[in-house]
């Protein structure tokens, strides 16, 4: 007879259960991520999240909103449920379930463990409802995820008396976006610059845009194009912020243990004599360069909108940029 084999995630989620059950880890204490469980016991974080998702199905854990997933407190003296039967969490039944709570739980596994942890499952679990419960206000997770993202791209609003000058008003957009990326990593991952979501709350943020641009006499396709640009500026900086924890968790190395790591190949490369403005650059960095996606966001925003000012300038004034004042700008079409 063929010997059984577990699956993994379940092999992984029973040696969690008996460091929660013997007291090893206690209510409130945190329990090891998806990225710490794929580099502890060397599985892909699709296994790891099953895991998690698993453990939190049996109420032994719950995520936490910038803690991430803790050892969930003890209901009472009711037994733990078996895998596969989620236990009621308190105050939490199907009648008191809407889709923004659905939503708002979903919003932070994902905070708390990137969007793959998210599954209608895991939020079942999370809401200490029936598993099926979530699908009769939400389709399912495609529909869930746009929910989230329109949900978190609502958060922060912008003034009823906007600053003065489109490049203020500008500024103020790009530094709430980032604001939004940072505070929702995995916000960067769910769509691509090409594809758009159609979300009202995403398109406030493209309103205050193109209305800082309006009345400067720009064509409409340039004022699209400059709003996409510093969309793109913004999520091109912003999907690191989960790709590095990605890449952490698929590695096992720290960024900086990973640049380490690099230091022998990057010293060959620049003493081969091929690249001496690199070798020189890298030279003069004895302590190294530290990349903060933070700081790059902060120093490329100005440059940026400051190549964008003759453009605005010229439709305001008429003239090509660095053309003699009195030089019109020819007519479009």
């Amino acid at each position: 007879m063929a010997e059984h084999t577990e699956p993994p995630y379940l092999r992984i989620a029973a040696e969690i259960r008996q460091r929660i059950l013997g007291g090893a880890l206690k209510p409130g204490d945190p329990v090891p991520s998806t990225r710490q469980i794929a580099r502890e016991w060397g599985v892909a974080l699709a296994t790891a999240t099953k895991v998690l998702a698993a453990l939190r199905q049996e109420g032994l854990v719950e995520a936490r909103p910038r803690v991430g997933t803790v050892v969930a407190a003890p209901a009472g003296p009711a037994p733990v449920a078996a895998p596969g039967r989620p236990r009621a969490a308190a105050g939490g039944s199907d009648h008191e379930l809407t889709r923004e709570r659905i939503v708002r739980a979903a919003v932070e596994i994902a905070d708390a463990e990137g969007i793959a942890a998210v599954s209608m499952r895991g939020v079942a679990a999370r809401l200490g409802v029936a598993t099926m419960s979530p699908y009769r206000y939400v389709t399912g997770k495609d529909d869930l995820v746009l929910l989230m993202a329109d949900a978190v791209y609502g958060e922060l609003a912008y003034p009823a008396d906007p600053p003065a000058g489109w490049r203020a008003r500008f500024e103020l957009g790009a530094r709430t976006l980032w604001a939004l990326h940072r505070r929702h990593p995995w916000l960067a991952q769910i769509s691509s610059l090409t594809r758009p979501l159609p979300l009202p709350n995403l398109l406030t943020h493209a309103e205050w845009a193109l209305s800082a641009l309006d009345g400067y006499g720009l064509p409409a396709a340039t004022m699209l194009d400059i709003h996409v640009l510093l969309y793109s500026y913004v999520h091109g900086i912003a999907v690191h912020l989960e790709r590095e924890a990605q890449a952490e968790a698929a590695t096992g190395l720290s960024e900086e243990q990973w640049s380490e790591a690099q230091t022998p190949a990057l010293t060959a490369i620049a003493a081969s004599g091929g690249y001496p403005v690199f070798a020189r650059v890298i030279a003069a960095l004895p302590d190294g360069y530290d990349l903060h996606l933070d700081h790059l966001f902060a120093f490329g925003l100005t440059p940026l909108l400051d190549g964008l000012t003759p453009l605005v300038e010229q439709a305001t004034t008429g003239r090509r940029p660095g053309a003699p004042e009195g030089t019109s700008r020819p007519p479009h079409g």
